[in-house]
């Protein structure tokens, strides 16, 4: 007998996204975990990761772009937040963007040299998709009306690599 919402749970999660604290899934996996964290590794090789605030599955077998783009974003934006003075932890954890003022943030970026190369950052229209699609299916944004959108408690998982971007300036990055 399995859970209740497994086949939901297992998509979900096969599909790369995040269960967050604030969905129901949540609590169902979090009393499950060992029977998750079994099934996951048996069944798929997967390793089933937790946080106090989100699930998500890893695999050393992955060779997956889409989570380093999306590391590089948040590293971004990030250090851009924290440029315009902002406390980017509580800007991520409890504000909306609209959608053209993230675009600003990453087009009008001093690390202008990531943000060329990177093919989910070099155009306003790439930066759209990978907010509004990439990051609202794997519920790391929620999509809200007018094009704004907020982050789950999943960012977390990405702003590691963003701290240490942060203590850098993009001049000296290169040397």
């Amino acid at each position: 007998m399995y859970p209740n919402k497994h086949k939901q749970i297992v998509t979900s999660l096969m599909d790369g996204r995040f269960i967050t604290i604030d969905e129901s899934y949540f609590d169902i996996v979090k009393e499950n975990q060992d029977f998750y964290a079994e099934f996951f590794d048996k069944s798929f090789g997967f390793e089933l990761k937790n946080t106090q605030e989100f699930y998500y599955l890893t695999s050393e077998e992955t060779n997956e772009n889409t989570s380093r783009d999306i590391s590089i974003f948040f590293s971004i934006f990030c250090y851009e937040l924290d440029k315009d003075g902002k406390n980017f932890m509580d800007e991520l954890g409890f504000s909306d963007f609209h959608i053209e003022e993230i675009v600003d943030y990453i087009k009008n970026s001093s690390w202008t040299d990531i943000v060329k190369s990177n093919k989910q950052l070099n155009d306003a229209d790439s930066i759209k998709r990978l907010v509004g699609s990439t990051m609202v299916k794997r519920n790391i944004a929620v999509k809200h009306s007018d094009d704004n959108y907020s982050f789950t408690k999943a960012y977390k998982l990405f702003i590691d690599f963003a701290r240490e971007l942060i203590k850098f300036e993009p001049n000296n990055a290169n040397a």
